[in-house]
């Protein structure tokens, strides 16, 4: 049934009526609650009768059709606003580079190339993220950093950290223990850090990154990154710059001695990478307030990491009887005795500084580790250039008027293992959290490196793969190892020539004209054993097609053959 049409006239009637009868019972004083609100239901009565007729009918939707189905006008007007609240910018940590920046860019990028192809490199590419459970366990405290992307199908994926994780992936995938190799990758990677955009520090940024895989004898593969950096960053004259070098197994033996329980470790190492940026009462209160470490026990680590300097620090650290009876501390000093024999060959121990307090919080290293500085890297109040000093004055040239930026990574005895090094061009994230103070931040190191044996065998361990030599794995890659339109056997690197040795192994002597040909701009390699055999070196070069061989004799070189 239809509703009755309300009579407003009788409604007004009523209200005048009860209106007269609430004022007399009021000159009695009577109660009045019933009264007020028979008055205000008549009230409320009328104003509805009266808004009732002139309530509008509403209009009928305009809808838009899309892909031939109309579309409601609700979603239309959510996207209108969309429009209207449209903000030109970039994501936090992120920027556009201009025709001149690019330009800049592509001129340091040739430069790195052309160093990573003179000192013997490959290019490879990997994708841009990973699968996440490739990328899980790899990198301690910064694994917060890594920024996850939505499930895609059923696969849980990530950006990729760095370069170094997705090699190792790769090598795992094409067998592990392969023979050497030296790689290379030029990429964008991605940390969801704070970001302080006018020190370079971003969410994205360009990393440059150059690996050396195998077995090698000890050192010898660290001690080439080191000389590579080194190059590099002379010829992108970045200015006065250091190297500052530590050894991951020293460090740990360090904690050992000084009582540090097992299972706090890594996170100590963490705290003690922070003395670049915080004065030691800070980190020894993070050490022992926030990790619960003996106040005792972080004085005596104190003692050790606040040291830094040459190879003399390394014949204290030699005679300190009870660090070099713990094993790892041993071993540790072992080898970077043998790495200060060879940056001599190479001409460069007068960039290094031995810094006991670096770290590097990437749980991956195993060996040695390093970090490149210049002055206008550090934070405000950076004393004197402190680490730039910590080199042996005596062996230190004067200030020279540039020199460039780049970061590695090298390897160690004869274990299948890894080296690289990575070149950084801005990036960091952290949720929501506010933009860091960037007064107080330095660039900090413009290039970093290590060690990491175990990487690799990380992968294999467990692993479930894809093998290149199964029926499968040839389906899945294709004839040439997924690119069936490269011919096999084609060149896969630039080297023009190789240095070799007959009957002893010369090894300094090989390294220090290689050095010699390499700063004459000429792309050169070595086979970085001993004493290799001469049918080795020679198979090594004929690998890499390399047309031409330099042989080094000791008997020639007793007869004044001058290098």
């Amino acid at each position: 049934m239809a509703a009755q049409p309300v009579d407003i006239a009788a409604l007004e009637a009523q209200i005048v009526e009860e209106t007269a009868k609430f004022n007399e019972l009021r000159l009695k004083g009577l109660p009045l609650d019933e009264s007020k609100k028979t008055l205000s239901d008549l009230k409320k009565s009328l104003a509805m009768a009266k808004n009732a007729g002139k309530e509008k009918k509403p209009k009928p939707e305009k809808l838009e059709k899309v892909d031939g189905e109309p579309k409601p006008a609700e979603e239309q007007a959510k996207e209108g606003k969309k429009k209207e609240r449209l903000l030109l910018k970039t994501a936090k940590g992120t920027r556009d580079y201009g025709p001149a920046e690019m330009f800049l860019r592509h001129h340091i990028e040739s430069i790195v190339k052309e160093c990573f192809a003179t000192f013997g490199g490959a290019c490879l590419d990997t994708p841009v993220f990973e699968r996440k459970d490739v990328l899980t366990d790899k990198y301690g405290e910064d694994a917060k950093l890594i920024f996850d992307l939505m499930d895609q199908g059923g696969e849980q994926l990530a950006l990729r950290y760095d370069h170094t994780v997705p090699l190792a992936r790769y090598l795992a995938m094409i067998g592990g223990t392969a023979p050497q190799h030296k790689l290379w990758q030029i990429g964008k990677v991605y940390r969801r850090d704070n970001p302080v955009m006018s020190k370079g520090r971003m969410r994205e940024f360009m990393q440059a990154d150059f690996d050396i895989t195998g077995t090698w004898d000890p050192m010898v593969a660290d001690a080439e990154l080191l000389s590579l950096l080194c190059t590099i960053l002379s010829k992108l004259d970045v200015g006065e710059f250091t190297i500052k070098l530590n050894h991951r197994k020293i460090l740990d033996g360090i904690f050992e001695v000084c009582g540090v329980p097992t299972d706090k470790i890594r996170s100590i190492s963490s705290a003690v990478d922070k003395l670049d940026k915080l004065p030691w009462a800070e980190v020894k209160k993070e050490m022992t307030e926030e990790k619960g470490l003996d106040p005792a026990v972080a004085d005596k680590i104190g003692e050790y990491v606040k040291l830094k300097g040459g190879p003399e620090l390394l014949a204290q650290l030699e005679a300190d009887a009870t660090l070099t009876a713990n094993p790892s501390a041993k071993h540790g000093i072992s080898d970077m005795s043998i790495l200060f024999r060879l940056l001599k060959a190479y001409k460069v121990i007068d960039r290094i500084s031995f810094d006991m307090s670096l770290a590097r919080g990437l749980d991956y290293y195993t060996g040695i580790i390093y970090e490149a500085i210049v002055e206008a890297s550090a934070p405000p109040g950076f004393k004197g250039a402190d680490a730039l000093a910590a080199a042996p004055s005596e062996q230190r040239p004067p200030p020279t008027p540039a020199t460039a930026t780049i970061p590695p990574t090298p390897k160690t005895p004869k274990t299948p293992g890894l080296s690289k090094k990575k070149l950084s061009k801005s990036t960091t994230e952290g949720g929501d959290e506010p933009e860091i103070d960037e007064s107080q931040v330095g660039v900090g190191s413009i290039a970093a490196g290590g060690r990491y044996d175990n990487l690799v065998g990380a992968f294999l361990a467990g692993a479930a793969g894809v093998s290149p030599n199964s029926k499968e794995g040839k389906k899945a890659m294709g004839p040439n190892g997924g690119t069936p339109w490269v011919e096999k056997g084609g060149r896969t690197k630039e080297t023009m020539a190789y240095v070799m040795s007959a009957g002893d192994g010369l090894l300094d002597e090989r390294i220090e004209l290689v050095s010699e040909l390499r700063d004459a701009g000429i792309k050169t390699d070595f086979l970085a054993k001993n004493k290799p055999k001469i049918s080795a070196q020679f198979a090594a070069g004929e690998k890499d097609e390399v047309p031409f061989a330099i042989i080094l004799g000791t008997d020639e070189l007793k007869a004044g053959l001058s290098l």
